[in-house]
């Protein structure tokens, strides 16, 4: 999708598009949105204090995403195939500050060292490096990550999923849009809180099926998950425009 037509596309943002040039232009693709319900005491020594553990009902939820990027580039510059194309999976919550809902990052792996260097030092997020696989096979995904960064616990996620429905939008108010229209991330460099304005067009997702064979990203951090099933929402590809990150405190 052409950026001039992303940044168009606002009706559905819950405040308006972040002033100033975008920094990063990047594209997901074949994600899962996989999501486990959990009580805000399991994470609130995690999450940095001005932060606010956001909640929907009576908890707030936990989510492993697993997809790959591609055209990953800065602004008025080409993407590099070599450099800009690679498989991410993140462990993610949910925060409000200052009454502005994001999301905040346990950990972000990826398959490309240079990238996680990049993150590491211009956003301040958890970014490791990890053994990563991400193929496609008669429409399933099959996907493999295992942590190898150096001073970190171990973690690996392997899995297999695909869509199983047509594509539809989710309402707002509903569990599925307070899950994925966030359109900002908090992270923090000692005792500095930053966030990032992300801005994309609203998420079209897909009811999927998953089989999890290897999965310790949660636990890594501490977090026992619930022995339920998670709640799965699927999409094929989402185009992402990132602003720089700003300083908060």
């Amino acid at each position: 999708m052409q950026n001039h037509v992303i940044l168009q596309t606002t009706t559905h943002r819950p405040y308006p598009l972040e002033r100033g040039p975008w920094l990063i232009r990047q594209s997901w693709h074949e994600l899962l949105f996989i999501h486990w319900p959990l009580m805000p005491e399991q994470i609130r020594a995690k999450v940095p204090e001005p932060l606010e553990i956001d909640m929907y009902g009576a908890e707030t939820w936990i989510g492993i995403v697993p997809f790959r990027m591609s055209r990953v580039r800065p602004h008025l510059l080409p993407s590099f195939p070599p450099l800009s194309n690679f498989p991410e999976l993140n462990v993610r919550v949910y925060v409000t500050y200052q009454g502005r809902p994001g999301v905040y990052f346990f950990s972000l792996e990826a398959g490309n060292p240079i990238a996680v260097q990049i993150a590491r030092t211009a956003f301040h997020l958890p970014y490791m490096n990890a053994q990563m696989e991400c193929k496609q096979d008669q429409g399933e995904i099959h996907y493999y990550s295992r942590r190898t960064h150096k001073g970190e616990p171990p973690a690996e996620f392997v899995a297999r999923y695909r869509p199983i429905a047509p594509i539809d939008y989710a309402e707002i108010g509903s569990l599925a849009s307070w899950f994925t229209e966030r359109y900002c991330l908090y992270s923090t460099a000692g005792t500095h809180l930053y966030r990032a304005e992300i801005h994309h067009i609203q998420w079209p997702l897909q009811k999927a099926a998953l089989e999890i064979t290897t999965n310790t990203m949660a636990i890594a951090h501490g977090i026992q998950l619930p022995a339920t099933q998670p709640q799965l929402h699927y999409s094929e590809r989402q185009d992402v425009l990132v602003w720089p990150p700003h300083r908060l405190l």
